[in-house]
C-alpha cells in the first residue's frame, strides 16, 4: 500500500557542511515525484534522507522530520534497517550482487529479511518481481546466470525488481536512467508509471523531458551560490511546473537560461 510522506523543517550535514536547509514538502501516495535542480542543489541528498540513507555517510546527520503515514522515521527506537526496507532505494549505476545469479539477486533481499520460504514460494515470487519489472521473459532462461551479464538496462530492472521484492511502500530512484541508452530509459520510464499504482515514487532527474514525462508533481531545487545549501524553490503538478511556475529561478531552469 503506497504512503505518504511529510518532510519538515529539514536540514542535512556533511560534518559541519550544511548541504540542505529547511526543506518542507509533502509526498503524495500513488504518485511519482520528480526533483529537478542543477547539480550540487542537494537533490540526492534530500532524496537519501527520506530513507535513512544520509546517515551512512560519515559525518552525514540530520535535523528535522520525515513522517511515513504519520510515523516519525527519524523517532527514538526506529531502527534504519526497517525503514529502507519500507523505503527501497535504485541508484545511478545498476549494482546487482555480482557473485549472484539473475534469480539470487531478486531473492537476495527475501532471505535478508529472515524469508525462510519454500522454495516453489521463493520462485513465486521472484518471477513476479521479474515481471513487475518487465523482465521475465528476458531471463526466464536464464535464471542462474550472474545478473552482471545482462545489458544495462536489464540490470537496472534487475536491481527494482530485486527493491520490490521486499514489498516496500516507497520507491526512491536516484538518476535511474542515467547510465542508460534511449531504449532503456523509455523501458524504465515505461515501468516507473506501471509501478505508480503500487508504490509512492520519488525520482531525481537531470533530464527535463524525463521528469516532464514520468512525474505526476515536481519540485525544483536550487543554492544560491557554490558552497551554500541547497534549498527547495517551489513544488507543485508537473504541467503547472512546466507551463506556469510561480518562482522565476523556476521558469529560467526549465527553459535553459541557467542551470
Amino acid at each position: 500500500m503506497a504512503k505518504r510522506i511529510d518532510v519538515s523543517g529539514l536540514t542535512a550535514y556533511y560534518g559541519a557542511h550544511k548541504a540542505i536547509e529547511d526543506i518542507s514538502m509533502h509526498v503524495e501516495p500513488g504518485a511519482v515525484t520528480a526533483f529537478i535542480g542543477p547539480s550540487g542543489c542537494g537533490k540526492s541528498t534530500f532524496l537519501r534522507t527520506l530513507n535513512r540513507m544520509h546517515e551512512v555517510t560519515p559525518g552525514g546527520r540530520v535535523e528535522g522530520k520525515v513522517l511515513l503515514d504519520n510515523e516519525d522515521l527519524y523517532g527514538p527506537g526506529v531502527d534504519p534497517v526497517s525503514v529502507r526496507r519500507t523505503i527501497g532505494m535504485v541508484f545511478q549505476r545498476p549494482n546487482p550482487f555480482p557473485t549472484m545469479s539473475i534469480y539470487d539477486n531478486v531473492a537476495a533481499g527475501i532471505r535478508l529479511n529472515g524469508g525462510g520460504r519454500r522454495k516453489s514460494e521463493m520462485d513465486d515470487l521472484v518471477e513476479r518481481n521479474l515481471r513487475g519489472a518487465n523482465l521475465w521473459n528476458e531471463v526466464k532462461d536464464r535464471l542462474a546466470r550472474p545478473g552482471s551479464g545482462l545489458s544495462g538496462g536489464q540490470q537496472q530492472r534487475l536491481c527494482i525488481a530485486r527493491a520490490t521484492a521486499v514489498a516496500p511502500d516507497v520507491l526512491l530512484m536516484d538518476e535511474p536512467c542515467s547510465a542508460l541508452d534511449p531504449v532503456s530509459t523509455l523501458a524504465i520510464e515505461d515501468l516507473i508509471d506501471q509501478l505508480k499504482s503500487e508504490y509512492t515514487i520519488v525520482i531525481v532527474t537531470h533530464n527535463m523531458q524525463q521528469a516532464a514525462r514520468v512525474s505526476d508533481r515536481t519540485a525544483f531545487f536550487n543554492l544560491a551560490a557554490i558552497g551554500q545549501p541547497g534549498k527547495l524553490i517551489e513544488i507543485d503538478d508537473t504541467e503547472r511546473i512546466f507551463s506556469n511556475p510561480s518562482v522565476q529561478a523556476t521558469e529560467d531552469y526549465i527553459s535553459g537560461r541557467f542551470g
